[in-house]
């Protein structure tokens, strides 16, 4: 399973696009939730099994990111874990 199969799940993406063109629309993503559909967010990072405490930290802490920037960070940097973990596990 790839990243981009992963992340499509969620949201309507092209299959396409580079590591940093994926990261601009996820950016542009969850600014649009964060505005918004709050509770959509709140559904996504749940399903994507985002550490809420982690991200909140990360949210208070991180400097010169927006929140969506780190939001996406977040998201995309669990995602690549799950890959990992399938490919590990998938041999």
């Amino acid at each position: 399973m790839s990243l981009i199969k992963i992340i499509s799940k969620d949201f309507d993406i092209n299959e396409n696009l580079t590591e940093n063109q994926l990261r601009d629309a996820m950016v542009d993503a969850f600014a649009y939730l964060v505005d918004n559909d709050f509770p959509k967010l709140i559904q996504i990072l749940y399903k994507a099994d985002v550490d809420q405490h982690k991200l909140k930290e990360l949210l208070e802490t991180t400097e010169g990111k927006s929140s969506a920037e780190v939001i996406a960070d977040a998201y995309i940097a669990r995602q690549k874990a799950k890959v990992e973990t399938w490919k590990k596990y998938s041999k």
